[in-house]
């Protein structure tokens, strides 16, 4: 899952989805450098990855990316079940996508001095932009996947793979509802049971 998909399954707390959008940008163990909640959001970021992986659904989707991009297919799917998300943000969540999008932005700005490097990038340019409601344009998406293939260690056009992914979105529409029934289930008892 990519980063829309963290919020939202880290629940209603402000900081722990501060935490879900951390997992991507700190790595390591934690030691209680940052405030409890944005650590909890890191260690549900982590244990949503890890089950993602091995869930039916998301298995049934990496079948449907190209051989040649099968390298990426993690990466082309967390971003695709982005837009998704964004797309059929209603479906999900009774806030609209933007004022949901502008309270985190308000509040990853809180916690910016304290932020990973990258994380502060996120946080100064993602408002601006309008990074997570963007997921939400099909015409964007080409150049999201680009964006994220220039950061790579070898730089790929990904977003070559965009009328790819198109053509199979209906089955992945399929398995990105089975997927997250099975992802917000676990979130909310993950929650639960650790407070």
């Amino acid at each position: 899952m990519n980063y829309l998909a963290h919020l939202l399954l880290s629940g209603p707390d402000r900081d722990v989805q501060v935490g879900g959008l951390l997992g991507d940008f700190v790595k390591g163990p934690l030691r209680q450098e940052l405030p409890a909640a944005v650590e909890f959001g890191i260690r549900l970021h982590r244990k949503i990855d890890v089950i993602t992986d091995h869930q039916p659904e998301f298995l049934a989707a990496a079948t449907v990316v190209p051989p040649h991009w099968r390298r990426y297919r993690g990466i082309l799917l967390d971003i695709y079940f982005d837009h998704l998300l964004a797309t059929r943000w209603d479906d999900f969540h009774p806030r609209p996508l933007a004022e949901f999008c502008q309270d985190f932005y308000t509040q990853l700005a809180i916690h910016h001095a304290s932020l990973p490097p990258r994380a502060r990038h996120f946080c100064e340019v993602a408002p601006r932009v309008q990074w997570l409601e963007s997921y939400a344009r099909q015409e964007l998406m080409p150049t999201i996947y680009d964006n994220v293939g220039k950061r790579l260690r070898r730089p790929i056009p990904l977003g070559d793979s965009w009328p790819e992914l198109e053509k199979e979105r209906d089955f992945l529409n399929q398995a990105f509802d089975g997927l997250m029934l099975e992802l917000l289930d676990f979130a909310e008892n993950y929650r639960h049971n650790q407070t």
